[in-house]
Parts: C-alpha cells; sequence; structure tokens
C-alpha cells in the first residue's frame, strides 16, 4: 500500500447500477479569481487533451481570499498545511491579500468569457459558493438570514451569468449545516455534493442525492503520494469522485495532474460528470441519514461526511 495512503471504504456494488464500472467523476471547485483566470483555462485545455468531461463548482462573487490570515491565528492545523501545501506557490501573492490590503475581486462574474467556453465545451457548471471564505471560516457564527442572503445573491447572479438555474449545490470546504439544509428545499437541486462520505447517500432533511467526493484531493495527499493513493482507490473498480481545485491542478501542479489522468485511462476508467453518475445511481439502493462532521487526514478543518 502507498505511503500517505488513507483508509477509504469504497461504494458497494449493490448501490449502483449493474453497468455502472470504472466512472470517475471530476468535481473542480473553483475558489479564486486566480483560479478562475488562470486553473479553469489549463484544466479547460487538459481535459480537451483527454476529451473528457467534468463538473465545474463555482465561486460566484468576491475573492475573499487574504482573510485567511485569522486561520493561522486561530488554527494550528491550518498553519501546517499552509506550509505543507506550500500555498503560496499555489495560490499566489495576491489571491493572500485579497480582501484584506487589496479589495476582492469578482471571481466567476469577471469572466463571462470563461463561463461560456466551459459551456460550450460540454462541461457541467453548478454553484459553489457566493462568498467561499466567510462561508468556510464563518457559518458557524452566522444568522440564518446571512445563509439566506449568501444563497439569494448567489444562485441569482449564477443564473444571470450562465442562463440557466444551478441544479446542484457543493458547499465549499464540505461544510454544511442544519440551516443550511432548510434553505436547499427552497431551490430545486437535483442532488448535491456536500460531503466527504465514502458512498453515497440520500439526505434525510432534504430527500436529495448525495454525490460525495470520496477520493482524496492533491493537497491532502500531496503530489508525490497523490497519484499512487489514488490509483489505489480505483482497484475495486467502481464508482468514485476526485475532487479537484482550479488553483491547484489547473496551477503549479497541473502536470501532475495530467500523469494521474494518464493513469486513469491506463485502468479503462471512463471520467464524466457528477449528473451523470447521479443518474447511474438507483435512489432506491440508498440509505438514507444524516451527515456528519469529521475531521480527514490531510485536512486543518471538519468536513460532512
Amino acid at each position: 500500500m502507498p505511503s500517505g495512503l488513507r483508509c477509504i471504504l469504497f461504494w458497494r456494488k449493490t448501490e449502483v447500477s449493474s453497468d455502472a464500472k470504472k466512472v470517475l467523476g471530476i468535481k473542480i471547485d473553483v475558489d479564486t479569481y486566480m483560479g478562475m483566470k488562470n486553473g479553469v483555462p489549463r484544466l479547460l485545455e487538459i481535459f480537451k487533451k483527454f476529451d473528457v468531461k467534468g463538473t465545474f463548482f463555482l465561486s460566484i462573487g468576491p475573492d475573499a481570499s487574504g482573510r485567511a490570515i485569522l486561520q493561522l491565528i486561530r488554527n494550528p492545523l491550518f498553519l501546517k498545511k499552509m506550509i505543507r501545501t506550500n500555498a503560496v506557490g499555489l495560490y499566489g501573492m495576491k489571491t493572500a491579500l485579497y480582501g484584506t490590503l487589496l479589495p476582492s475581486p469578482m471571481i466567476a462574474l469577471s469572466f463571462p468569457e470563461i463561463i461560456r467556453q466551459i459551456q460550450s465545451e460540454g462541461h457541467e457548471i453548478q454553484f459553489h459558493a457566493w462568498d467561499h471564505r466567510r462561508w468556510q471560516d464563518e457559518l458557524h457564527i452566522r444568522s440564518t438570514q446571512w445563509i439566506k442572503d449568501w444563497f439569494g445573491k448567489g444562485i441569482q447572479a449564477f443564473t444571470k451569468l450562465t442562463g440557466n438555474a444551478p441544479s446542484a449545490f457543493g458547499a465549499p470546504a464540505w461544510l454544511i449545516d442544519d440551516r443550511v439544509l432548510d434553505f436547499l428545499e427552497d431551490y430545486r437541486f437535483d442532488y448535491l455534493s456536500c460531503t466527504r462520505a465514502q458512498k453515497p447517500f440520500i439526505h434525510e432533511k432534504t430527500g436529495l442525492v448525495e454525490i460525495p467526493s470520496d477520493l482524496p484531493c492533491f493537497e491532502e495527499v500531496g503530489v508525490h503520494d497523490g497519484i499512487s493513493t489514488i490509483t489505489y482507490n480505483l482497484k475495486d473498480e467502481e464508482i468514485h469522485v476526485l475532487p479537484v481545485h482550479a488553483e491547484v491542478e489547473g496551477g503549479i501542479w497541473s502536470a501532475h495532474f495530467v500523469q494521474l489522468l494518464e493513469q486513469v485511462k491506463l485502468i479503462n476508467y471512463r471520467i464524466t460528470t457528477l449528473s451523470e453518475i447521479k443518474g447511474l445511481i438507483p435512489p432506491e439502493k440508498l440509505t438514507v441519514r444524516k451527515y456528519r462532521m469529521e475531521l480527514l487526514p490531510g485536512r486543518s478543518v471538519p468536513c460532512a461526511v
């Protein structure tokens, strides 16, 4: 077993349709202005090279990434992660100042031409965030009205930008609470991708199917162990979802991401969107349950699982 491998339980064969074998969903989270500007175009080049489609979960509004400096003071695990992943190299110095010494630029709203390119090349686009950083750091102390306004601004802007209302939501940093699920009932989502669960399930509060990111990402396991760790977890030949970040796999670690896709192709996995994966999973086979929070290896704060 490769070093750095965390234990991942695979999705049971009985929970997917009989023809769903060797399927890998790619979930791309776009969290920052620079990730949208530079990372997304690079990922589109890579996907075109491999002739594959993915699902882009977009942050629409302000990039306040510089506010993460508060976490450096409050959370030693966050500081450790920033050092281990070379955060300044991954995200850039400007990103580290947005929302503090530099004003917050709009993320997806700044690049309608890139949105059109994602759409024209056949990828799926869904809603990730209005203000990613504040959700990630402050959801637990924010009011229900703040959550309502956050969704209202984000989904209204998403719809205007893309021409369609989103049919799925992927929570920033895989962070949700019961109040969030209450608000999700106001929108006609087909599925959620808000957790790092080991297998798909149905959220008991909303009745919506959860398509979780079950594989680790490069930021958690590192690029040196990442390729072997991820491909090891594909040996069951079932359905999986790989979390990707535009700033990372579309940035200085893009060459490693290309190597990973080459390995995935060698073992004959089919790469696709999360909406297609949702169609492969019979909902009557899924467990209905409530999410729980868990601190996963390589992360600095708990995620929903």
